[in-house]
């Protein structure tokens, strides 16, 4: 019987210790650059809502973004406003690629995409999630910014800290009225340390400095699945492809 005890007070004793070491959280940043791999990727799906008097949905997007090893290489990005015809734009390297929405009934006969310069959420963008978990620079700023509680990051960044270490935040929202605008952001970590979905949200005269959206607030809700799926994106045929936005 005292053998019993004594064998059962070890076990015990090795689960309490073992228990911090299993409980520990992730590096977000060393997660992701496990990631980064030429030829792989990550899916997201995001939903954009305009919080004032009541909630207005502005827009949904889905897309893919395809790594190297540094980061982002190229995107495809799918975006829908209302019963608007839906925006693709398509991405590579610094060269965009955008069909349908505005452009649609805009462009010459025979082209279906506007070649432009990098602006890898279309117009789109405007609307879209502001922070870009799959840039290394951009989440070690949010992690060291943030707080970290469980399974979330929340913290706080403005426009032109964001600006300084995300290329995607600048190239998306090349316009905007105030740097000072602050961002309040929830990541939410996979138990691998990956970005399973984040929430931001800023006020809309931060990018949009007109009476009609004095304060309201834009608020972006992005999942983040398939971390490391194979992805294949080019750029479409030249034929198609124009630089005449048209007037």
């Amino acid at each position: 019987m005292k053998k019993t005890i004594i064998v059962l007070a070890a076990g015990c004793a090795v689960l309490v210790t073992a228990t911090p070491a299993q409980a520990a959280p992730k590096d977000p940043v060393r997660a992701l650059k496990s990631k980064l791999v030429s030829g792989h990727g990550v899916r997201f799906t995001e939903t954009t809502t305009l919080i004032g008097d009541g909630k207005v949905k502005l827009q949904s997007r889905k897309g893919t973004f395809q790594f190297n090893a540094k980061g982002i290489a190229a995107s495809d990005i799918t975006n829908r406003t209302g019963s608007t015809e839906p925006e693709r734009t398509i991405s590579v390297g610094k060269v965009s690629y955008t069909s349908g929405g505005i452009w649609k009934e805009r462009l010459p006969d025979g082209k279906t995409w506007l070649k432009t310069g990098g602006m890898p959420g279309g117009a789109g963008g405007f609307y879209g999630q502001v922070i870009n978990p799959a840039e290394p620079k951009t989440l070690a700023a949010l992690v060291k910014k943030g707080k970290l509680s469980g399974s979330t990051v929340t913290g706080k960044i403005t426009f032109k800290e964001l600006e300084k270490v995300s290329r995607w935040f600048d190239a998306s929202i090349p316009l905007r009225m105030h740097n000072d605008t602050k961002v309040t952001y929830t990541l939410t970590l996979t138990s691998a340390g990956l970005v399973s979905r984040v929430r931001s949200s800023y006020a809309a005269t931060g990018v949009f400095d007109k009476s009609g959206f004095d304060g309201k607030t834009i608020t972006i809700d992005s999942r983040f699945t398939g971390w490391g799926v194979k992805v294949a994106i080019k750029a479409p045929d030249p034929e198609t492809v124009t630089t005449d936005a048209g007037s």
